[in-house]
């Protein structure tokens, strides 16, 4: 009995372990199971929240920071759990052959009800019972910090016109820089703010001269409140922008493009009448509006000379100084110089915003004259610009911009005038004038549609701007470095012309419309390719070597002027090309012009006094394109004397690269002479026919070179009874 009492104890406390083992591993795989049946319901939590984050992407909308951080927390837990499941089943495979792990079973099943409180308060969680995404993400409008838009209430009101128009999805906002584009198209977003609209969100963003697709990418991602990941490639933001995009009615504003933009490659639905979405972007080239597909293209043109003062004075900042008698002309002058740029009013309007003294206000006006850039802020409104000048096209519509600039401010230039001058310095080249004529009215556009130049007071004309004048003239000087390179002095009242110590480093020259009355010096212009003396009305005398030095001078114009002879050197000029002497009081051409062999281009219109025209100065010149004695030389005095060195139409038809040729014919034989001359007549573009007795009918058929007249002009033929012109001339 002895020996089997403590057996009995043994097998007991065997069996008590056994069964605490057994009750253990029992109710360890029922809490794991009861883990992972909470786990799988959580995981179907996670999985319905997570379409619901993925449904209010595709709208737009950005997962709420708690939903973030609820979804980040329910996957740690369901590796945690995961862990803990392993765990357990190992252990229970073990659990029969060894009591050590005991104390792990106790943490096991601890750390299993830990869980299990962890997943039930995920569970009811409240966020998962409301909003998965930030609403606030997606105002409709954010407002952009502007300054108040002076003067563009009328454009404003064109802007929201436009936007209203089913049939108009792209607008281009286009003018030269500084014009007030960005302030409008701020404007247009802002209005938004106290305006009742149906877009869903209107959306800003700067694309600026460096365009780069992500930069526009990241701008509207940012808007739309979607997240933005740096692995992505741009095609994929593409689609996450155009996922939300597609469902929205939306306006997307565009400042400063530079370039075509492939709207879709960005993500952007193109808009059209049935998303009625709209795009609006500024620019500062009416090409880029083209580039763009805009259905409709607003120009956004200088202030009014009432908005333009009200501008300066809010710059200014007081009133009562701009009112004042003494500073009051100044100011006007400054505001008139500005030409109703706002950026030029608002930064000479800063400039001047402390300046009290008459003194000082003069002095700016001087300035503004002779050296802008010496006014404070004007070289950032010249940097503005620059980025405009460089992005032309190519160096040749650079160069002709500048040849602008030697015109007066404001002046209205005729378009021929200019490419007739630029082919003069052989910057235009052909063998056909009218390929010449189109090339150079084709850069005209160019600049025009660049905003740098504008229609004149005719549809015939262009000007410049005042401000662009003084920025082109500042690159020409190499910005402000060689100011001597480009020497204009233009209708300033010059009586005497500046010393010829400033000529010689100079490449163009004009002293178009002064009061000089005499050129006595003899400059040395190694550099000089154009010398523009034109209506110096009281320019008498030029001395006689004064062209001695030029030698690769091309463009030369006196016209109307009061020279009376033309100095001998003037056969130094072996490069001369263009030759303008119209309206002069010359009575004779001498016999050392026709020693320019490349000259191609002759006017001697309305050179009234003009009676003699030695053969030798016109039949050597083989390159002449262009003789003009329109209002001039009248043939009808001499083709019948006996001077045999007068020119005749004979020593004319001579001239085989003639295409412009202008006439006067005072005798009716010498009219009829002139039928004789078939090539001449094909020339002919202008014809003065005065005083001719017996001229009773005047026919110009078009197919015998009249299609090519452009002026005809008949005085004083008192017989003539019939005038036909065109095709039924010639029947008559």
């Amino acid at each position: 009995m002895e020996i089997v009492a403590p057996l009995i104890s043994l097998i007991g406390t065997l069996a008590d372990s056994i069964i605490t083992r057994i009750t253990a591993t029992v109710r360890l795989d029922q809490s794991i199971q009861s883990l992972r049946n909470a786990l799988e319901e959580l995981m179907e939590t996670r999985d319905d929240l997570r379409r619901r984050v993925d449904q209010a992407g595709s709208m737009g909308l950005t997962p709420t920071n708690q939903v973030r951080g609820w979804l980040e927390r329910a996957e740690e837990v369901e590796a945690q759990v995961g862990l803990i499941i392993r765990t357990g089943e190992l252990e229970r495979r073990c659990c029969w052959c060894c009591n050590a792990n005991c104390c792990l079973r106790y943490k096991l099943t601890h750390e299993v009800g830990r869980q299990l409180r962890v997943i039930n308060a995920l569970k009811n969680n409240k966020i998962l019972g409301g909003n998965v995404a930030d609403q606030s993400l997606l105002v409709p409008v954010e407002e952009i910090p502007s300054r108040p838009a002076f003067g563009l209430e009328v454009m404003l009101e064109k802007a929201r016109s436009l936007l209203r128009e089913e049939e108009v999805g792209i607008i281009g906002i286009y003018g030269m820089g500084g014009v007030g584009k960005t302030t409008l198209l701020k404007s247009i977003n802002n209005n938004f703010l106290s305006r009742n609209h149906d877009f869903d969100v209107v959306i800003w963003a700067v694309v600026s001269k460096d365009f780069v697709a992500e930069k526009i990418q990241q701008a509207i991602g940012g808007r739309l409140g979607l997240s933005w990941d740096e692995i992505e490639i741009q095609e994929q933001r593409a689609s996450n922008i155009y996922k939300v995009l597609r469902r929205k009615k939306f306006l997307l504003l565009l400042d400063d493009v530079w370039e075509g933009i492939d709207l879709e490659k960005i993500g952007i639905p193109i808009p059209d009448k049935e998303n009625k979405c709209k795009v609006a972007f500024t620019a500062r080239s009416m090409d880029v509006c083209s580039d763009m597909d805009a259905h409709c293209k607003l120009k956004v043109d200088f202030l009014k000379e009432e908005a333009a003062w009200q501008l300066f004075g809010n710059k200014v900042g007081r009133s009562g100084i701009l009112n004042s008698p003494s500073i009051k002309p100044y100011a006007e002058t400054i505001v008139r110089k500005c030409g109703g740029l706002p950026l030029a009013l608002i930064t000479i309007g800063r400039a001047m915003a402390n300046k009290e003294t008459e003194d000082d206000w003069r002095y700016a006006v001087d300035m503004l004259n002779s050296s802008p850039t010496e006014v404070r802020g004007m070289t950032d409104v010249f940097t503005l610009l620059k980025f405009s000048y460089d992005n032309l096209g190519n160096d040749t519509l650079r160069l002709f911009l500048l040849y602008c600039s030697l015109y007066p401010e404001g002046y209205s230039v005729e378009i021929e005038q200019l490419v007739e001058y630029w082919a003069g310095e052989v910057l235009l080249d052909s063998i056909d004038d009218g390929n010449v004529r189109n090339m150079g009215h084709a850069i005209v556009g160019s600049l025009k549609v660049a905003c740098f130049l504008e229609t004149g007071e005719e549809d015939s004309q262009v000007k410049m701007h005042d401000v662009v004048r003084s920025f082109a003239l500042w690159i020409a000087s190499e910005c402000g470095k060689n100011e001597k390179k480009h020497l204009v002095r233009v209708r300033v009242g010059l009586t005497e012309a500046p010393t010829v110590d400033n000529w010689e480093e100079a490449h163009r020259i004009s002293f178009f419309d002064n009061e000089i009355t005499e050129l006595s010096d003899i400059p040395f212009c190694p550099h000089l390719s154009t010398l523009l003396l034109q209506w110096n009305t009281g320019l008498s005398k030029i001395s006689y070597g004064f062209f001695q030095f030029m030698p690769v001078l091309k463009v030369l114009d006196l016209s109307f002027t009061s020279i009376r002879e033309i100095p001998g050197s003037i056969c130094k000029l072996a490069e001369l090309s263009h030759l303008d002497l119209s309206g002069t009081k010359l009575s004779t051409l001498p016999k050392e012009l026709g020693g320019l062999k490349k000259l191609r281009h002759l006017d001697l219109r309305r050179t009234l006094y003009l009676r003699t025209v030695p053969r030798e100065a016109v039949s050597g010149l083989r390159q002449l394109r262009v003789l003009n004695f329109y209002y001039s030389y009248g043939f009808g005095e001499v083709q019948d004397s006996h001077s045999e060195n007068e020119v005749r139409f004979s020593d004319l038809d001579f001239l085989q690269r003639l295409t412009t040729l202008g006439i006067t014919v005072t005798e009716l034989t010498i009219l009829k002479r002139l039928n004789a001359f078939k090539s001449l007549l094909k020339c002919i573009q202008y014809l003065y026919i005065c005083e001719c007795e017996g001229l009773l009918s005047l026919q110009i058929s078009s197919t015998a070179g009249g299609e090519r007249l452009r002026r005809l002009s008949i005085n004083n033929c008192f017989d003539l009874n019939y005038l036909v012109v065109g095709s039924e001339a010639g029947k008559h």
